[in-house]
């Protein structure tokens, strides 16, 4: 619980359109949840890139007196695993890794899955270097899959 309490500091908030956060994110969210009740755990990292989104107010760069960039992009990555110790062992080349990359646009899909792509294109669009701990081929392996899995 402390952990869960620890990310939700004004630092991991990003303006997000609501079809995105309330639809689109929601579903993946929900579809999160069944993975972890069906004994899965998950590192997830996210994040944002870009500047300019469509919200419910039409389309905004900035928010708050120019304090605030609304984000042209959202993106998160999933890295699924079942329940155990020693996760680094546990992750190889044909571990589950869930990337999405989402407009910041309230007409998007509601359907996550149209939006998967692969970790290397988050790498090259957001300039991170993503999965960085894992042995050097697992990591390339991984980085490169688009995920084709269920959605639901």
């Amino acid at each position: 619980m402390a952990d869960n309490s620890a990310t939700f500091l004004m630092s991991n908030m990003m303006p997000q359109a609501p079809n995105n956060n309330q639809q689109t994110w929601a579903n993946l969210e929900n579809y999160a949840r069944s993975l972890v009740e069906d004994g899965n755990e998950h590192y997830i990292v996210c994040g944002s890139y870009g500047k300019g989104g469509t919200g419910s107010s039409g389309y905004a760069t900035t928010l708050a007196s120019d304090h605030v960039t609304v984000p042209a992009h959202c993106w998160k990555v999933r890295v699924v695993l079942p329940i155990g110790n020693n996760d680094m062992s546990r992750i190889s080349s044909s571990t589950r890794v869930i990337a999405v990359n989402t407009p910041n646009d309230n007409s998007l899909s509601s359907n996550w899955g149209s939006y998967r792509t692969s970790v290397d294109a988050l790498e090259s669009a957001t300039s991170l270097d993503l999965l960085s701990a894992l042995p050097t081929s697992v990591q390339t392996t991984l980085e490169a899959k688009t995920d084709t899995g269920p959605t639901k």
